[in-house]
């Protein structure tokens, strides 16, 4: 009897730790395995917020768009090739979405923000998609953020596009040339993981077009 008790007793001490074990793994992020190009930044210590200010002159933060996949690049307006380039695949990323567009925010975080000035900045990202927004700050707000993501602060160096999931976590960089094609299939993966995990009501995954 007593063998038994302690085999009882062994046995209950492993259906706790293993019930543990399976509770950590659903609440740890999933790697993301979708575009061959991309690199998984799931878990780095990195990246975590931005204080800046919008466009609209409203101050800004990473939990303001808690909810949304968020799409973030730095560069400046006057950049003559990979800016405008990368904005536009961001764009058409967006559109190849169809009713998941609404689901997706893009952030442009200039480095130039002596000369991307409000309205200019705001013009500018709108070109690309009428939901982007445009952020900047003064030279030790940008500097302090291109260092919490790693990026060079200045406008001779391109920078990747940064992809958190819909809880505000880091999750992707993509190269700074990525295709709208890639972009999106990243995007709608973390759509789709969002609602795998019932962290959302509804999340619906369109094939791309």
């Amino acid at each position: 009897m007593r063998v038994l008790r302690w085999l009882a007793a062994a046995l209950a001490v492993l259906v706790i730790v293993g019930g543990a074990f399976l509770t950590l793994a659903a609440l740890r992020p999933e790697p993301v395995l979708v575009d061959p190009d991309a690199t998984d930044l799931t878990g780095v210590s990195w990246g975590r917020d931005f204080h800046l200010v919008a466009d609209d002159g409203k101050p800004r933060e990473l939990g303001d768009f808690r909810g949304k996949v968020v799409a973030l690049y730095f560069g400046y307006t006057r950049c003559p090739d990979v800016c405008p380039l990368t904005m536009a695949n961001l764009g058409q990323a967006v559109r190849l979405l169809g009713d998941d567009a609404g689901r997706v925010q893009g952030l442009f975080v200039t480095v130039d923000p002596k000369h991307d000035q409000p309205p200019v900045l705001g013009q500018y990202v709108r070109t690309f998609d009428q939901s982007f927004v445009g952020l900047y700050g003064d030279s030790q707000a940008t500097e302090r953020t291109a260092r919490e993501f790693k990026v060079e602060a200045n406008r001779h160096h391109s920078a990747p596009v940064f992809l958190f999931d819909r809880r505000g976590r880091l999750r992707l960089m993509l190269r700074p040339e990525a295709t709208p094609q890639a972009i999106a299939r990243d995007v709608r993966f973390l759509l789709a993981e969002a609602h795998r995990r019932g962290d959302y009501m509804h999340v619906s995954v369109l094939s791309t077009k």
